[in-house]
């Protein structure tokens, strides 16, 4: 495994969800009950995004589904770690009656593989430009496998003390200067200084804390692919999938925040796993 030059002497991940955590989750229909999903006619489809993001992300997406009737949620994704960010949205699952398709961008396609489980709600895994990780496997190993991502060198990156933050445990941001030709290719620049300005941080322990045995095993999946993704290397995005069996869609000119770029194929990936398992 490659060494990852900013991260040093990382421990365990922060404690267990707090229900103060959990109240304030931020959904697209926030506080509602899904009666489509307890009667079993559409599944809810839940979008978890990934690092230096936020649910916002997911707007292009949301808009489409939502007019095509589906219940739609947004949780918030911590970015405390993987094993506390899996066991966050594991817990929001189990607030949802019926069927769900659960959908990850990025670091969040690492999150729904643990998150998901064992969890028979869950009908089918989505994975967006995203880590699909196996057991035992990180992220900082699997975005090193194939040089060249711009998240891993040290120059593109900001790091930050947190309060509470376990010893060595820093916030890693995406310089701003860089932030458009590393995450954004490929869209406005006026939308990629947007997106910088209001990305979230990822807490450094993600990086190293070993993934568990994958969704993926026993739930069907799909991959959207963008071509241009300078985040997560094409090829290993590619190699994840493949390894997840999952039904694979490229998206030409495609870059890291590809359900920006192309909402309405990403959309279209998620309706093909609706169809096909609920």
């Amino acid at each position: 495994m490659k060494r990852i030059p900013w991260i040093v002497g990382l421990t365990a991940a922060a404690a267990a969800i707090s229900a103060l955590t959990l109240s304030l989750t931020t959904t697209a229909q926030a506080g509602v009950q899904h009666p489509q999903s307890a009667h079993g006619r559409k599944p809810t489809i839940v979008l978890v995004h990934g690092a230096w993001g936020d649910s916002s992300s997911w707007d292009g997406v949301v808009s489409r589904l939502q007019h095509d009737g589906y219940t739609v949620d947004v949780p918030p994704n911590p970015l405390q770690g993987l094993t506390y960010d899996s066991a966050f949205i594991r817990d929001y699952l189990h607030t949802i009656s019926g069927p769900i398709v659960l959908v990850g961008h990025s670091y969040g396609g690492a999150v729904i593989t643990n998150a998901a489980t064992g969890d028979k709600q869950v009908k089918a895994l989505v994975y967006v430009d995203a880590f699909a990780p196996a057991k035992g496997q990180t992220i900082g190993q699997l975005d090193s496998a194939v040089p060249g991502s711009c998240v891993l060198n040290p120059n593109n990156v900001i790091t930050q003390a947190y309060p509470g933050a376990p010893k060595g445990a820093v916030y890693v941001y995406i310089k701003q200067s860089v932030f458009g030709s590393c995450m954004a290719n490929g869209l406005p620049a006026s939308e990629a200084r947007v997106l910088a300005a209001v990305q979230r941080p990822l807490t450094s322990l993600a990086l190293t804390q070993k993934s568990g045995v994958p969704a993926w095993k026993t739930i069907p999946s799909w991959a959207v692919v963008g071509t241009a993704d300078h985040a997560i290397l094409p090829a290993e995005l590619l190699a994840m999938a493949h390894q997840a069996h999952a039904h694979i869609t490229m998206v030409p000119g495609g870059p890291h925040l590809v359900m920006v770029y192309a909402p309405g194929v990403v959309t279209k990936v998620i309706l093909k796993a609706v169809h096909a398992t609920t």
